[in-house]
């Protein structure tokens, strides 16, 4: 029962839509009909408010965190699967008709709850990819893929599949931005959608 429990309050801490909360405070569109229509942190960024996609980015990460330090205390079985669960939550929100995000973010959130390394490694790669390419779709996909390998390389298995799978969605999420990657039609960070 209390991993069951702490699944399900990972899901729904993760289906907070912050992006579409904050971006109706701030008296903007529907961020829905906004460049890419998704709720993330970039397409808040699409808006021109700077502050509102800081935001929006620290929130979406923190509710990751949450979810699996609540579930730490539950069960520490149930921390990573908590992990995916707030994940998959941000990207299918059941009061949004399961239309969310990319969930970068929040696996930024809950890579740094499960480990700090796995955490500081997932920063570090999307960092630097970021920096090379300007491209946000390639920096979170390339970050989340770095999650599952950093938890091999320490030696931590009980945290890669569920990372992996993580990973696994997140690629699926963005794989139109993959198209348009090898297209060469990919719009970078600060380009118009």
């Amino acid at each position: 029962m209390d991993i069951a429990a702490a699944i399900a309050v990972a899901y729904l801490l993760g289906s907070i839509p912050f992006g579409l909360l904050l971006t109706r405070l701030g008296g903007t569109e529907d961020l829905r009909s906004v460049g890419s229509g998704n709720i993330g942190a970039t397409n808040v960024l699409r808006t021109g408010r700077k502050g509102l996609a800081a935001a929006t980015l620290l929130l979406d990460l923190f509710k990751g965190l949450a979810a699996v330090l609540i579930a730490w205390r539950w069960s520490p079985e149930a921390a990573p699967w908590a992990a995916l669960a707030a994940v998959i939550g941000h990207c299918y929100p059941l009061w949004l008709k399961f239309r969310g995000g990319k969930g970068v973010a929040t696996t930024a959130g809950v890579s740094l709850a499960l480990a700090w390394p796995i955490g500081l490694a997932y920063a570090a790669v999307w960092m630097a990819v970021f920096r090379l390419f300007k491209f946000s779709s390639l920096a979170g996909m390339a970050a989340a893929v770095s999650a599952p390998i950093t938890a091999l390389l320490l030696g931590k298995p009980e945290f890669a599949l569920p990372l992996g799978l993580i990973a696994a969605l997140v690629l699926w999420l963005h794989r139109e931005n993959i198209a348009r990657l090898r297209a060469g039609a990919e719009p970078k960070v600060g380009a118009k959608v």
